[in-house]
């Protein structure tokens, strides 16, 4: 590996290890600002730095679908995301809504076969189903599995599991289209702007309480909204110039370490059933993976 390959690698790692903070920081946040004020808050700053480092891309520059379908698929997803995580009842349900979001990777390879034409080996499915069962087991907390006691999970709060759920979905749908229609370009810096302005729009709209800044908060804004850019910057820069074999496998630990990295930030100690959970959505993800790879 040359000096730029590396270079390029590390910096795609530093990308994964980035968004691996964004749970944590996102609930912590949102406890100090509220739901809808602290997601404007994370994407308006979010958004200025990566129009400061990308540039605004012309509207004029994107096809038409990508632009409008894509972006609202994209603007959906991150809104759907914090929304979740912040509207969680307690932190562990924050936790097991940010293990919801990482359905996604198998997804895309579900929906890459339906729109794209994309080949696959069996493994595909067993994959899925491993996924699928890992997020049902964090969901069913330490107790025994059964599905009387996710949905009564489910039922405590129908809109924040909803929209998890919905996220995961959207994003796989995203990455799909994004492929046919982006043209290699990126619309993400105006997509945080219309992420920015409509939970702004939200938070107006709504009953949330003023915003009250203070030390500690500020600097967690502060410090997402910096590293949501360089993440984004970053990994554009890894998966052009490094190892892309290293940097896909290193991508579907994330699940752990974005476990990991919350339940340090947030105070948390989840109990075995919740680790194995999460270790199962990554075993489906890098299942759902290896049955694409050789084609």
């Amino acid at each position: 590996m040359d000096v730029i390959t590396r270079r390029a690698t590390l910096l795609g790692l530093l990308a994964i290890l980035l968004w691996s903070t964004s749970v944590g920081l996102l609930r912590s946040i949102s406890e100090h600002f509220g739901p809808g004020g602290g997601a404007a808050l994370i994407y308006t700053l979010s958004a200025c730095l990566l129009c400061l480092t990308q540039g605004l891309p012309r509207p004029t520059a994107l096809t038409r679908r990508y632009l409008l379908i894509g972006g609202g698929l994209f603007v959906f997803y991150e809104i759907a995301l914090a929304l979740a995580i912040g509207l969680a009842h307690t932190r562990t349900q924050a936790l097991e809504l940010g293990m919801i979001n990482y359905l996604w990777p198998g997804l895309t390879v579900a929906l890459a076969l339906l729109l794209n034409g994309q080949r696959a080996s069996w493994w595909l499915w067993p994959g899925l189903l491993l996924a699928v069962a890992g997020v049902g087991r964090v969901m069913s907390g330490d107790g025994a599995w059964s599905p009387v006691l996710l949905w009564r999970n489910v039922q405590d709060n129908p809109l924040a599991y909803g929209l998890a759920f919905s996220a995961a979905a959207v994003w796989a749908l995203y990455c799909n289209l994004t492929r046919r229609w982006g043209g290699g370009k990126s619309g993400v810096p105006l997509f945080f702007c219309a992420t920015a302005l409509i939970l702004w729009i939200k938070y107006s709209l709504g009953d949330e309480p003023p915003l009250r800044f203070a030390l500690s908060p500020v600097l967690q804004l502060l410090f997402m909204g910096g590293s949501t850019a360089l993440a984004y910057a970053a990994w554009n820069f890894g998966i052009q110039r490094g190892n892309m074999t290293l940097l896909a496998t290193a991508s579907y630990f994330t699940p752990v370490l974005s476990a990991l990295i919350a339940s340090l930030w947030l105070g948390l100690m989840p109990g075995w059933p919740f680790w194995q959970g999460v270790m199962m959505v990554v075993g489906g993800s890098l299942l759902c993976w290896l049955a694409i790879r050789r084609y």
